[in-house]
């Protein structure tokens, strides 16, 4: 993000989908007692994940290492913490400082005492036994740097244990005893300006701690005189063919011993096995290579362009006969290409042009890994039609990326912004070595998944040349196929040239008509972050993170309000809430203030995306080639810069991009009053008609026009403008109806508009905002007549342990029933179920039409209660 400023820092049900993801460990939360008990695997090619750690800051643990980390060492006292778990995360685990998301409880954290070092210490037994050797691995970095000791004996120091990415992995197999063992990791303090670490910017209030410790998991492994490390899958597709594929497996042999050794090395991959006999000279690490003719192959796709197979590599190492190590992994046969078109970056997936819809991401901001709630946000994240994840900095741990394997989402990686990471003329010659350790270690765990597609070496900057050669040398080592991009905004690098990115914002209120418009954030190229600010949830969650005067403060568009951001610019809700005032009318109350938000914020998200959907079939520097919504979610509770929120309920929002992002969806034009037909899938649909009916603000007609529609596959087509009849009141409503052959209903889009247009200023504003001239009329839809509907419902089992409630509505009265929420209640009166998927909400019905919509949602998160549904609308009463 182009910030001008200093720094402020199991398995799981889905809808039609198992997700197989790793078991409690990767699950944030409080551990009982003093932790537990682990005794570490004694076979090769077996491995033990720390399950937990006690946890204590060096100024009470004021003892050498050689000392804590001694077997008879006392932790009494010492905090049992998940095994992934920064400071932060630990003691909100122990419950020091309460519901750190309510008001400003996070404040209650002292800065203080993450000025000084914090020790883990874990406790286990072994039983070694001979020719088998143990290795300690840290699958990431330590924040901020980290020593490393083993039973009274240093493993490794802070000067080799170095920020949040570069994993490591040491032979402790001299040190280890039969019987208990004690690891012990010191962690120092983070600094995101002068550590390579994370930091969350202006994303959120920042974690008191800067993420200081262990995120990821620590694990023990064991193997024979020969361990298989790297095992990864290249796969090569003839485009256009897709009926061949070249797959190469490749793992790398290390013989542990100080003596030459033979190994056979073996496994399989897409249904054919190898095997290679390897001699390797004593301490010896060679790379073994088997190439695989693949016929007719099964393709990996985005979902929705097809389906998302996965296949199975193994290798095993043998010695003498007996097994000494093996790996496995899971791998899909797609590729991945990109070009410039008229200086813009376009991706292709098996040779078809994309159009990249995603949301930028977030991470719990004390890096906790909750595996449900990640599993729910990606179910979101595919029900709103978003295609692709943004990982700006903060790559997440393996379940996102197995995930995204199985549901056909994308995710671009790479490093963060306005912190050390980007001052990259200042590094040291210590920073580059851990920026490509960093580098070489992330592109190697994440290269065997086929959901990744991209890596940006520089987000709002360029690095410079000698750093730009250390990322490309490293993701070299790494076998790294898909486009590397210099940085997400329009930079350049020496080898790498221009990005074909943007990054011209905004990052604040716009209307709907500037998504049209092909100047700065507008639908041309590739925007890699762009967002409309604000994104105010439903007064229900308002009440789980802020006090009744907080709430109240939203209507004070000059205040400062903690849960936006730290930085100045994004800290009031200011020029937002003007244009609220001056397009919906002043609310009367912070009720109405929530109420017209929605209206607000589901119309310029629903425009942003639908004009870069129209323009994907724009040519030359026009088209559009993708957008990063800023951003797709929260990592703590917060006011703005989301599509959904940090306790996944979905507002308006969240449904005008699910409107947009539909695969087959009929849209109005806000700049030149064109209707178009998107078609996301690979198919043309044919037979398709367009029915366009524009009513005034009481309800009556006042055009109505069908229109044949020939929906090309993967891109739109313009279908006329809208009809432009006289007597239009200052506002009115346009309903589109796409229908199939058979008159049945494919897409539903209503739109609230005015004779008066939202206009831009270019020649004023900022790098975050263009500010308006002139502000649409929308103020008489506060005075709409009021709406009745009666609403039924029907509730089925489903699978997997989830349920779905259809709720149909209809409009029994004479006026329009605007802007109609249903929310699923655990009882009369209950708090509301989440996270429900709804197929669509913020229903619009003109009188005598009826719309069912559908919630899909796990039967537990009821509590034992039976669901109710609650409906209110702009002029329609709770019922």
């Amino acid at each position: 993000m182009l910030r001008n400023r200093p720094l402020p820092a199991l398995v799981v049900a889905a809808v039609g989908l198992a997700l197989l993801v790793p078991g409690t460990s990767a699950n944030a939360g409080p551990v009982p007692g003093t932790g537990t008990a682990l005794t570490v695997a004694a076979a090769p090619g077996q491995t033990s994940t720390i399950p937990d750690w006690r946890m204590q800051t060096s100024t009470t643990a004021t003892q050498a290492g050689s000392v804590i980390s001694g077997t008879g060492y006392s932790d009494a006292g010492w905090l049992t913490v998940p095994a992934r778990s920064t400071v932060m995360a630990g003691l909100i685990a122990n419950g020091r400082y309460g519901d750190v998301n309510y008001s400003e409880n996070l404040k209650k954290a002292d800065p203080g005492d993450f000025k000084v070092p914090w020790w883990y210490r874990k406790v286990f037994q072994a039983d070694p036994q001979p020719g088998v050797n143990t290795f300690l691995k840290l699958n990431g970095g330590v924040i901020s740097r980290g020593e490393v000791w083993l039973n009274g004996t240093k493993v490794a120091g802070t000067d080799t244990v170095i920020g949040a990415y570069p994993t490591f992995e040491f032979n402790v197999t001299s040190l280890l005893r039969k019987g208990d063992n004690a690891l012990a990791i010191k962690a120092s303090p983070s600094d995101p300006a002068k550590d390579l670490v994370i930091h969350f910017i202006d994303w959120a209030q920042l974690p008191p701690d800067r993420n200081q410790g262990l995120f990821r998991d620590v694990d023990i492994a064991q193997s024979g005189a020969v361990s298989v490390r790297g095992l990864h899958v290249l796969s090569d597709l003839p485009l256009p063919n897709l009926n061949t594929a070249t797959v190469t497996v490749k793992a790398d042999a290390r013989n542990n011993t100080g003596s030459p050794v033979t190994t056979t090395v073996s496994g399989s991959a897409a249904g054919q096995t190898y095997s290679q006999n390897v001699s390797l000279a004593a301490n010896e690490t060679k790379t073994v290579t088997f190439t695989l003719n693949v016929t007719d192959p099964q393709i990996w796709w985005p979902y929705q362009m097809g389906a998302q197979p996965l296949y199975d590599a193994t290798a095993t190492a043998t010695v003498s006969g007996a097994k000494s190590d093996e790996q496995r992994t899971t791998f899909g046969i797609r590729e991945v290409t990109s070009k410039m078109i008229s200086g813009n970056l376009q991706y292709q997936i098996n040779g078809k042009p994309i159009l990249i819809r995603g949301g930028g991401w977030a991470s719990d901001l004390f890096l906790r890994t909750n595996v449900q709630k990640i599993a729910d946000e990606m179910l979101l994240t595919k029900s709103m039609g978003l295609n692709t994840i943004r990982l700006e900095g903060k790559p997440e741990n393996d379940e996102v990326y197995d995930m995204a394997d199985r549901m056909g989402i994308l995710l671009m990686t790479g490093w963060e912004c306005c912190s050390k990471w980007q001052n990259t003329g200042g590094f040291t010659a210590e920073d580059k070595r851990v920026a490509g350790a960093s580098a070489e270690g992330e592109a190697k765990r994440i290269r065997n998944h086929p959901s990744v597609f991209t890596f940006l070496i520089g987000s709002d900057e360029a690095p410079v040349a000698d750093v730009e050669k250390i990322y490309l040398d490293a993701l070299k080592r790494a076998d790294w196929q898909t486009p590397i991009v210099t940085a997400a905004a329009r930079r350049s690098s020496p080898q790498l040239g221009d990005s074909g990115m943007k990054m011209d914002g905004p990052y604040w209120w716009e209307p709907p008509v500037y998504w049209y418009n092909n100047q700065k954030g507008g639908s041309a190229g590739f925007a890699s972050e762009i967002g409309p600010g604000l994104a105010i949830p439903e007064m229900d969650e308002l009440k789980k993170f802020m006090g009744q005067a907080e709430i109240n403060k939203l209507t004070d568009y000059n205040a400062t309000q903690y849960h936006l951001s730290p930085s100045a610019n994004f800290s009031k809700i200011g020029f937002w809430g003007t244009a609220l005032d001056n397009r919906y009318g002043k609310p009367s109350t912070v009720d109405d203030f929530v109420k017209k938000a929605q209206l607000q914020q589901y119309e310029t998200n629903r425009a942003q995306f639908e004009a870069f959907g129209r323009d994907f079939s724009d040519t030359g520097a026009n088209q559009a080639q993708g957008l990063i919504y800023w951003m797709q979610n929260d990592p703590w509770p917060k006011l703005f810069w989301h599509l959904y929120n940090y306790n996944l309920a979905t507002a308006g929002s969240y449904f005008g991009a699910k409107t947009a992002n539909k695969a087959l969806h009929a849209q109005y034009s806000y700049d030149d009053k064109s209707l178009a037909v998107v078609n996301m899938g690979l198919e043309a649909k044919q037979g398709l008609s367009l029915q366009a009916t524009v009513f005034n603000s009481d309800g009556t007609q006042k055009a109505n026009e069908t229109r044949p529609v020939p929906a090309k596959a993967n891109g739109s087509v313009r279908v006329g403008t809208l009809p432009q009849p006289s007597g239009l009141t200052p506002a009115y409503f346009v309903r589109l109806l796409l229908k199939d052959s058979t008159g049945r209903e494919v897409d539903r889009n209503v739109y609230w508009l005015s004779t008066k247009a939202d206009t831009l200023n270019y020649n004023a504003g900022d790098w975050w905002y263009t500010p308006q001239a002139q502000y649409t009329d929308l103020k008489s839809l506060s005075s709409l007549r009021a709406g009745q509907v009666s609403v039924t419902s029907t509730t089925t089992p489903g699978t997997g342990g989830r349920q779905s409630t259809s709720v149909t509505v209809k409009n029994t009265g004479t006026s329009v029933a605007f802007f109609m929420r249903a929310s699923l209640r655990k009882g009369q009166g209950g708090a509301e179920v989440l996270p429900v998927d709804w197929s669509d909400n913020y229903i619009t019905l003109f009188p005598g039409e009826s719309q069912t919509i559908r919630a899909e949602y796990r039967t537990s998160d009821l509590g034992g209660a039976q669901p109710v549904v609650q409906l209110s609308g702009h002029n329609v009463s709770k019922r």
